[in-house]
């Protein structure tokens, strides 16, 4: 469910990217509703709603979620103040590579790496084997903001398609992929009770 919602703001972006542009007169101001800039201006507004609609009943946000909305802001303000898209195109490469770093830096800072941070209430796994999961998720991060870099300044006919799809794709592709190498190391350990803090 909750992946469902943060995807709510990108879905309704590629939804108006698909739609003609077409002028409406609201209040007495024209507005261009259709085509990427008004899709960014509802890609902000609906970000805003999403995760204000959870900060409001959570009382709090996951830090990747304040990263996610932070990016939209700027990203997405910039795109609109200089009437660029290129600004967006920058959005999903800049945040990937964000959440590498955040999963790098683990290595470095702090008593557990990240992956056995979000995945250690669940799981016993020896070391070497979070170790590999966390170079997996780095690896990742890196190869999907290079990817939407690609696709955006290469085949820019089909970058919003890749930004919502192909993305999707590959996350899904990914967790596969970690399921099965999960599996196989899953037999060797006793099963944990989940603890309630991190």
């Amino acid at each position: 469910m909750k992946q469902f919602i943060d995807f709510i703001p990108l879905l309704l972006f590629f939804i108006v990217t698909k739609l003609d542009p077409r002028v409406t007169d609201i209040a007495g101001h024209e507005l261009t509703f259709g085509g990427i800039y008004s899709a960014t201006a509802v890609l902000i507004i609906s970000s805003i709603v999403v995760y204000g609609s959870i900060f409001i009943s959570q009382r709090k946000l996951e830090k990747s979620q304040w990263l996610t909305l932070v990016a939209c802001l700027v990203f997405g303000g910039l795109t609109l103040t200089f009437h660029s898209e290129t600004f967006l195109k920058w959005k999903a490469p800049v945040v990937n590579w964000l959440f590498a770093l955040v999963f790098i830096g683990s290595h470095f800072i702090g008593d557990r790496l990240l992956i056995k941070r979000i995945m250690g209430h669940a799981l016993t796994l020896p070391e070497p084997i979070w170790t590999r999961l966390n170079v997996a998720w780095i690896v990742f991060f890196l190869f999907c903001g290079a990817a939407n870099l690609f696709v955006a300044f290469t085949f820019q006919a089909y970058w919003v398609d890749f930004k919502v799809f192909g993305s999707l794709g590959m996350t899904v592709l990914f967790l596969i992929g970690q399921g099965i190498y999960l599996s196989r190391h899953l037999h060797d350990t006793a099963p944990t009770t989940p603890k309630t803090e991190d």
